[in-house]
């Protein structure tokens, strides 16, 4: 009997350490995943995901806002064609990135465009009050040249926002709709700038 309860203790104890080993290493490695995702890896999204989401459908907004006005503004067929193309583009990711949010009991951004709320100073690319003021008053060849400016620096503020989340979000379909702005963008600035005789 005495060399049996030895040897159940020395399993329960054995059982004891494998136990206490694999939580270290278990709380090590949670440790690690949650520094590489930004700390926050809840349901496979971190802070980054959030951020470009939250910040992305505002900067979308706006290229909707503009290409809407390349309706009724612009002389170009070809700006009337990429204003449309734009639109299209963009509309259906808003609502794409409002579900993730959603889903993620974050609160989806309030629709400020064209009520005189300045994001510009915040996130890239976004043009200012003044800017969009402009563009609503122009019309013709001089709308034109001023809407395919002011869309290469949207364009180029969404590019850089869309990398720096490939670069630190986790959550796969946000990552992947940042390579697809990158990809996208970056065609549509360079198409832009052969429209301004730039390219």
């Amino acid at each position: 009997m005495t060399a049996q309860r030895g040897f159940a203790r020395r399993t329960v104890a054995l059982a004891v350490t494998a136990s206490v080993a694999a939580l270290t290493l278990a709380a090590c490695g949670d440790d690690s995943d949650s520094k590489a995702s930004g700390g926050t890896k809840t349901g496979g999204h971190n802070a980054a995901d959030v951020s470009f989401s939250k910040e992305m459908i505002q900067h979308h907004r706006q290229a909707v806002e503009m290409a809407s006005l390349a309706a009724d503004h612009a002389s170009s067929a070809q700006v009337k064609s990429l204003a449309t193309k734009i639109k299209g583009a963009q509309d259906p990711e808003i609502k794409t990135m409002s579900g993730w949010l959603t889903s993620w009991g974050e609160k989806v951004p309030q629709d400020m465009t064209g009520m005189g709320h300045d994001m510009s100073s915040s996130t890239p690319g976004m043009m200012t009050d003044a800017d969009m003021g402009k563009l609503e008053k122009a019309s013709g060849a001089m709308f034109d040249t001023m809407f395919l400016n002011m869309m290469v620096e949207h364009h180029e503020g969404a590019v850089a926002m869309a990398k720096t989340e490939k670069a630190d979000g986790s959550y796969r379909p946000a990552t992947a709709l940042a390579a697809d702005v990158i990809t996208a963008q970056s065609a549509e600035i360079s198409q832009m700038n052969k429209m301004l005789g730039k390219g």
